[in-house]
């Protein structure tokens, strides 16, 4: 009947639901059929969901537990959506009740709930392929959802266009619930490297960190005792590199740590939170600098990483913690004081694309800055060689001439070196890379360990004066 609009569903339900009002054929059948029509249409399926969540449920109660009827009327009702309100989330209650004291609910509302229920009833059906496609194929099945697509400015080049797509209940601490006060709209690389920032600033807990990131890596990072000291630490750390970087702070920004920004390019700026001056500081710095407030206290991450390759998802656990083992291989002492250090070089190792060495130093007592790192090189040495020790050579004299420590500029740097420690985000294959730090006056290092020729590399760190220590956990970042 209704012109093939009801066929194998009872006319007294769905020829209620499906009869298009402004229908003269329609509604004459449904008056000669003794057919009322329903207006508002609210299900609460069965709870599938649940059900499956429950510890040693049995397939017969999970598949009792599939509701049929529910989403055969929600589907009837979000299609008649014109003329049909259609609820199926309780939290919905108030707002349609508010609106029927007015005699109905308006089309917006009725759009909107439509395309709540459909989707609704797509994630229904994704749980029940999920479940029974383990229990009764053993197959592993995944459906992600992503909602809000937002047109980017460009993608990682020019000439690439971009969106993003947010999660419906992403965790609060991310950068896709972050709040933009200013500036303009982020490209796909704003993304990429806000992510990296804001992930090297948790890794550090309650303490006042900053992260400085540029080309998705950390080149500057510190701790302080104040936000200002940790941002000017972080900055000293490799102030060529911050150039047009994106600065990541652990605590509200006031406006004594903004001020150090005067005259320095930087795309982004991520906080907890702005002091109304330190907002309007860096609002009159650039029309141009985006400045994005994420809240850092609610840190209820997810569990799992997706990465897109071509035809296919790379699904895998976060990688979590720093140090497996604590274990000292060498005759030389890993000195105890010396662990957070050790920590803090393993943490910003984490967040820097492999092959990846950091070499950092305890300015003062308990604080700490990164004064170097080597990333993104194919083999080890390189990074250390070419990259680390000579980074720090460089950052090390920009930092003699502000600290002004009363010696001369190669026995600074000797002496900065040789309290350093350097972390390396795996194991070393070959002993060249022990070889390379102790020519720069490096005597403690952290890594991994679990490597072949480990022996080797624990014999030359002994005939070197070198303390190593294997910690057991790997953290490549490809």
């Amino acid at each position: 009947m209704m012109e093939g609009r009801v066929k194998t569903l009872h006319p007294k339900i769905h020829g209620g639901i499906l009869a298009l009002r402004e229908n003269p054929f329609h509604v004459k059948e449904a008056k000669n059929a003794d057919i009322e029509l329903i207006d508002i249409v609210a299900v609460n399926l069965y709870p599938f969901e649940k059900t499956v969540l429950k510890e040693n449920v049995s397939l017969e109660e999970a598949i009792e537990n599939i509701d049929i009827g529910g989403p055969t009327l929600v589907r009837a009702a979000a299609k008649n959506y014109r003329h049909v309100t259609v609820i199926t989330d309780p939290v919905d209650y108030p707002t349609i009740l508010e609106e029927l004291e007015n005699g109905d609910t308006s089309l917006d509302t009725r759009e909107t709930l439509a395309v709540k229920a459909f989707r609704r009833i797509v994630d229904y059906d994704f749980a029940i392929d999920r479940y029974l496609s383990r229990r009764l194929t053993g197959e592993e099945i995944m459906h992600l959802k992503f909602g809000e697509g937002t047109t980017l400015r460009y993608g990682e080049n020019w000439h690439q266009s971009a969106r993003f797509y947010k999660e419906p209940d992403a965790p609060e601490t991310s950068i896709a619930n972050a709040k933009q006060l200013h500036g303009k709209a982020l490209s796909y690389n704003n993304y990429v490297d806000a992510e990296n920032a804001l992930n090297t600033v948790l890794e550090f807990g309650d303490k006042i960190a900053v992260a400085i990131v540029k080309h998705n890596n950390p080149c500057g990072l510190a701790t302080g005792k104040t936000l200002g000291e940790a941002l000017v630490r972080a900055w000293d750390g490799d102030p060529i590199s911050a150039f047009g970087s994106i600065i990541c702070m652990s605590r509200k920004a006031d406006l004594e740590t903004v001020e150090f920004l005067k005259g320095k390019f930087v795309e982004l700026i991520i906080a907890p939170g702005y002091d109304n001056d330190a907002l309007e500081f860096l609002k009159n710095k650039s029309k141009e600098l985006r400045i994005l407030e994420v809240p850092m206290d609610k840190r209820n991450s997810r569990e799992n990483t997706y990465r897109y390759i071509e035809g296919g998802i790379l699904v895998q656990t976060k990688n979590r913690g720093i140090f497996e083992k604590w274990d000292v291989v060498t005759e030389h002492p890993f000195p105890d004081e010396k662990k957070g250090l050790a920590g803090f070089s393993m943490a910003a190792c984490k967040h820097i694309k492999s092959n990846a060495v950091v070499i950092a130093r305890e300015y003062e007592k308990g604080c700490y800055q990164m004064a170097a790192m080597g990333a993104g090189q194919p083999n080890r040495v390189d990074s250390i060689k070419k990259l680390a020790v000579t980074k720090a050579a460089e950052n090390l004299k920009l930092m003699y001439e502000k600290e002004k420590p009363g010696v001369s500029l190669d026995e600074f740097i000797e002496a900065v070196m040789r309290e350093c420690v350097l972390a390396s985000d795996a194991f070393f294959p070959f002993d060249d890379s022990i070889v390379h730090s102790a020519e720069n006056n490096i005597r403690y290092i952290v890594s991994s360990g679990g490597s072949i020729r480990d022996n080797e590399v624990i014999a030359t760190a002994n005939r070197l004066g070198v303390a190593l220590v294997f910690t057991g956990m790997r953290h490549f970042l490809h």
